[in-house]
């Protein structure tokens, strides 16, 4: 994009009552913002804190707390966990058979799940022979890295 055409907007943008403009040409895109500081830039990221705010945060620690430690106590035996982040498929397309479930035997090497991390389907294998006890992550919901799939016993 030319300067000139950055500098007429940011004309354009001063005489009038916008308070940011945003041109796309192309390939080429430009945004200009008045009245700007670190303020208007931290507060979108950082929560604002309110009286309510520590209490919710307590509130969710507390549930994450008590999770891991009832899927612990359900989920005996071998854990396969997430090698990464991304968002766990237990099929390879919609609407076909899941690769696994709970009280089928697999062998090391079998495709348990895929893990899409962005825009890229990871096919995780299991890494010890067995049968598939539990099932600890939902269809199509997001997964932390190290965090149980599966369990086999």
């Amino acid at each position: 994009m030319d300067i000139r055409k950055v500098k007429k907007l940011i004309e354009l943008l001063e005489e009038s009552n916008l308070n940011e403009l945003e041109i796309t040409e192309g390939d080429d895109s430009v945004r200009i913002s008045r009245g700007v500081n670190a303020a208007n830039y931290s507060s979108p990221i950082a929560p604002a804190i309110t009286p309510q705010a520590p209490a919710q945060m307590v509130q969710q620690v507390s549930s994450d707390a008590v999770e891991p430690s009832s899927d612990s106590d359900a989920a005996e035996g071998h854990k396969v966990n997430s090698p990464m982040v991304g968002t766990f498929y237990s099929a390879p397309a919609p609407g076909s058979p899941v690769f696994v479930s709970v009280g089928q035997t697999v062998s090391s090497g079998d495709v348990l799940c895929i893990i899409e991390a962005m825009k890229m389907m990871n096919q995780i294998e299991a890494d010890k022979s067995g049968t598939i006890g539990a099932i600890l992550a939902e269809d199509g919901e997001p997964v932390e890295f190290d965090q149980p799939l599966f369990t086999i016993i």
